[in-house]
């Protein structure tokens, strides 16, 4: 059994290594599903339309240059290319890279309690469809 612990997730935004900064990630892949259910049928059918994915990501905000916040604002209200991998290890059948473009349409600057962590969490939906390298 291949099981992993998920410490390693290498998190590029717009080509900025932002790894450090991340505490959770989660690749949400999904497709849209079209009803193709005719008369005579006895319960629905669907079929896979497009994809509609989307990632969500948990930041330690930074002000540092070329770290988190800097990162975001200039990608603010544009596509940019967002990857994943499992670890850093060489990209291979057991550790994909999973390259997407995302509108980075939302971010959350300033986000907590007095005595709390700068944080925030973000979700982008994928423009087009997730592409996985494995060699």
């Amino acid at each position: 059994m291949a099981v992993f612990l998920n410490n390693g997730v290498q998190v590029t935004v717009n080509s900025v290594a932002l790894t450090d900064h991340v505490q959770s990630v989660t690749l949400n892949r999904s497709f849209n599903e079209l009803d193709v259910t005719a008369m005579g049928d006895t319960g629905v059918k669907q079929v896979k339309g497009l994809e509609q994915s989307s990632v969500t990501i948990d930041f330690l905000n930074d002000t540092a240059t070329a770290s988190v916040l800097a990162t975001l604002q200039a990608a603010w209200g544009t596509n940019v290319t967002v990857t994943l991998k499992q670890t850093s290890a060489a990209t291979s059948a057991t550790n994909p890279l999973y390259t997407m473009t995302c509108l980075v349409n939302n971010t959350t600057d300033i986000n907590g309690a007095v005595s709390d962590l700068g944080m925030q969490s973000v979700t982008w939906n994928v423009s087009g469809a997730v592409v996985i390298t494995t060699a």
